[in-house]
């Protein structure tokens, strides 16, 4: 676990806690690692949910799939980032969504009931990780309120430069990298790829925008 500590110490949840404490909060927590390969499932729709989840190494994606199998891409997670706090916390018992890891990663899996609820011991850290949680959760509903904000956009061609205006702003600059591909994209956004495709060639074309790959210039 400690070859871990790096990546912990960055987490939001554990912001304000010494090295020297992530041992003991790791167990206070019944911490445990799982390793994942590419394109394997890390949670299926409907599976029941106690425990939360962080990126140690590697990318994973929250995903959302409809009755006809229409993908809907809810966030793109990095190393260091969390999952399932948002459905744990609401006590929903099984999830409406599938996580899946895209390339090989770790994940540290934490019981959050044993974050809310002090122990026998009753560790002086407790008060920490919930403040802590309480900030992880209202920042994913800001993000999520930003998603639909995009998606609420009637058109293709306004859903992709609200969102790459987004990133723009995010990153300080006009130049700027989207941690999506182009079916990705189209996922989050809600649109047809081909369609995105095409509107994102005519916005080149106009000299609104330059881009390679995922790489991005707003002219």
């Amino acid at each position: 676990m400690k070859e871990y500590f790096k990546i912990l110490k960055a987490v939001t949840l554990f912001e304000n806690l010494k090295e020297e404490e992530l041992e003991s909060v790791l167990s206070c927590l019944s911490s445990k690692i799982s390793k994942y390969g590419k394109n394997q499932i890390i949670l299926q729709h409907g599976d029941c949910i106690s425990d939360i989840g962080i990126v140690l190494t590697g990318q994973t994606q929250i995903v959302k799939e409809d009755y006809y199998g229409n993908r809907n891409l809810i966030a793109n997670l990095s190393e260091g980032m969390l999952f399932g706090e948002t459905f744990v916390c609401a006590d929903i018992k099984t999830l409406p969504v599938s996580v899946i890891s895209t390339t090989e990663s770790v994940i540290l899996w934490i019981d959050y009931h044993r974050i809310i609820s002090p122990c026998t011991q009753v560790c002086s850290f407790h008060s920490t990780l919930i403040y802590n949680m309480l900030r992880i959760v209202s920042m994913k509903n800001l993000l999520l309120s930003q998603k639909i904000e995009f998606t609420s956009k009637r058109t293709t061609r306004d859903k992709l430069l609200a969102y790459l205006s987004s990133e723009a702003q995010k990153s300080e600059s006009n130049h700027f990298i989207i941690p999506f591909n182009r079916q990705e994209l189209s996922d989050y956004l809600n649109v047809d790829r081909s369609a995105m495709s095409a509107e994102l060639s005519k916005l080149r074309v106009e000299g609104v925008i330059t881009y390679t790959k995922n790489h991005f210039t707003l002219l």
